[in-house]
């Protein structure tokens, strides 16, 4: 597969009033079209600080970040993004919601053709007859599924997910592990996921990425070598529960710890 993220001796620091604060030192990583990477480490090691590099949010100290051969030099409208908040717009219908990246990008689209591709993604995540609610008739979960929509809704290069099921429930998060899941599979795009759990991690991710402490660097790369119709039940089969104690030993030796409960 062709390469879709190329990430390249990237170092990075931030300016502090005590001077500045390495975050990210020659980190290195490639992402193939078509793959998601799920990306893990340590609190504070500079996860979210990639994330924004990819999307051109910011721009590097050192190094480069290319998308499809292009060097980012700035925030790019092929890019989606989904955060752990669903920053939904209250005085937007949940439908309104889901459209306005169309509006931004697609300015020419026929509206008819804007509404039809927001229900079509309404629908395949379990939201069809909400359309009309507002943000706060929803719960959690649903907000986030709406959240989700409006991320892929105007078919990004890539989506970068930012810890998006971290402040919800157990039971609704693996759900929504599954609607990402079937997403995938109809809607095929390149994604970034940034997250704390290493068995979103292996869920989701065709490639788990574990970087070391900061300032980070790609300490480890793990193939999740599972089929892509998953579901839950495989987290607890022999083949992914080695994967997790290999994930947990990477984060150990990150967090500078040899073993022992964390």
């Amino acid at each position: 597969m062709d390469t879709l993220i190329d990430i390249r001796g990237v170092t990075h620091a931030y300016q502090t009033k005590h001077g500045p604060l390495p975050v990210l030192d020659d980190l290195n990583l490639s992402v193939p079209e078509g793959e998601f990477c799920a990306v893990v480490g340590p609190s504070g090691c500079g996860k979210s600080t990639l994330t924004r590099l990819v999307a051109g949010l910011m721009k590097p100290d050192q190094g480069e970040v290319f998308l499809h051969g292009e060097k980012i030099t700035g925030p790019r409208k092929t890019v989606g993004m989904a955060f752990q908040n669903p920053v939904l717009l209250e005085w937007r219908s949940i439908l309104e919601n889901v459209i306005l990246p169309l509006e931004i990008v697609a300015p020419g689209m026929a509206r008819a053709d804007k509404i039809a591709r927001a229900e079509h993604l309404l629908d395949m995540v379990g939201l069809k007859g909400f359309e009309t609610k507002r943000p706060s008739e929803l719960s959690g979960g649903m907000r986030q599924r709406a959240s989700l929509c409006r991320s892929i809704v105007h078919k990004p290069e890539v989506l970068i997910m930012d810890e998006p099921f971290g402040a919800l429930d157990n039971f609704t998060r693996e759900d929504l592990w599954q609607t990402m899941r079937d997403l995938r599979a109809a809607e095929p795009f390149t994604a970034v996921l940034i997250t704390h759990d290493l068995r979103e991690s292996v869920f989701l991710g065709d490639q788990v990425v574990v970087l070391s402490g900061r300032p980070a660097r790609t300490q480890y790369v793990l193939d999740v070598d599972l089929p892509s119709d998953r579901t839950i039940d495989i987290l607890y089969e022999p083949t992914a529960v080695n994967m997790l104690h290999d994930l947990r030993d990477q984060i150990r030796i990150a967090q500078g710890r040899d073993g022992g409960a964390h």
